[in-house]
């Protein structure tokens, strides 16, 4: 008597996919993309803007680039399940260079970023980061030869004076860390303009690789001269900021493309909201006259700069 074969089941990762594609089907059925961006965008920025305060919570004991290297290089582990199934992808990327480069910009801004937050009031850290879209303009005329209106070469002028408003480089209050905030952006609006360059030809995730590892690598290089080990709880709090930084991340990313862009990115900027909350309750911050007019000329000229690039590119 012959017995029957065994029908073989599925593999685990292709249950984990199937469970995955039917849960991505539930979410579409029930909720339009517009909501769905809006959800993504506004958990990616409140995780964003609560790692941030877990680096400043840390910031006092570990330098800067030595939590910036955490961030990168845990965040890459959290990258790399994703080329399970093709563990060479990286390697075959067409642009070698240009990931190096973008890594070199990246590593720049989010030190500089860092360095604010550790250094300043949380919500001011955080605004300065947004200040990011002042400096496409400069860099659409001298870089990309591309001919702006003036409205939005004036708006960005204005953007700037907000900058000058938090560094008050004319009082007694002098704080130069904003300058800090300032480069930070410039590298950021850099990364921007490698990203478009990038995305014609790579993948999103092969991006992703390259950003953390790079990150990882120029941080760790100012890291190893100035090396705290971490103790007890720190090591968590660590994991955590990778953990959350590539989340916040990825979610940001997968709002914007269920939704308009230039519609979300003031949803975006609520960061701004968020870090001062946090600053508050975590660290009993309040910012004062200055942060606050700052922080208003930058938003606001951030803002329109974002909502008037989609009407410009039309």
């Amino acid at each position: 008597m012959k017995t029957p074969e065994a029908t073989p089941g599925p593999s685990p990762d292709q249950t984990a996919l199937t469970h995955s594609h039917r849960l991505t089907q539930a979410i579409d059925a029930r909720f339009p993309p517009a909501t769905q961006a809006i959800f993504f965008v506004s958990l990616g920025s409140l995780l964003l803007v609560v790692m941030a305060a877990a680096v400043k919570s840390l910031g006092d004991r570990l330098p800067s680039f030595e939590l910036l290297f955490f961030r990168s290089a845990i965040g890459l582990l959290f990258v790399l399940p994703i080329f399970i199934h093709n563990p060479l992808e990286p390697l075959q990327t067409k642009r070698p260079l240009m990931h190096l480069t973008r890594g070199a910009l990246g590593a720049l801004g989010n030190a500089c970023f860092f360095w604010t937050i550790t250094h300043m009031l949380l919500a001011d850290s955080m605004a300065l980061q947004f200040s990011r879209p002042l400096f496409m303009i400069p860099l659409a005329i001298f870089f990309l030869g591309e001919r702006v209106p003036l409205s939005r070469t004036l708006v960005s002028i204005v953007g700037f004076a907000g900058i000058l408003l938090y560094a008050r480089p004319f009082t007694s209050g002098f704080d130069a860390n904003a300058l800090v905030g300032a480069l930070g952006a410039f590298g950021g609006a850099l990364v921007v303009v490698s990203i478009k360059q990038l995305a014609k030809t790579e993948q999103t995730r092969v991006i992703m690789f390259y950003y953390a590892f790079w990150n990882a690598v120029f941080a760790l290089i100012p890291s190893l001269f100035l090396w705290v080990w971490p103790v007890g709880q720190e090591w968590a709090i660590l994991t955590l900021i990778g953990f959350l930084g590539i989340s916040g991340q990825s979610l940001i990313t997968t709002g914007l493309t269920k939704g308009d862009a230039s519609a979300l990115a003031p949803l975006d900027y609520s960061r701004i909201v968020y870090a001062a909350v946090l600053g508050f309750v975590l660290f009993g911050e309040i910012p004062g006259v200055w942060s606050f007019a700052g922080m208003a000329v930058i938003v606001a000229a951030s803002i329109y700069l974002v909502m008037t690039e989609k009407k410009r590119a039309a």
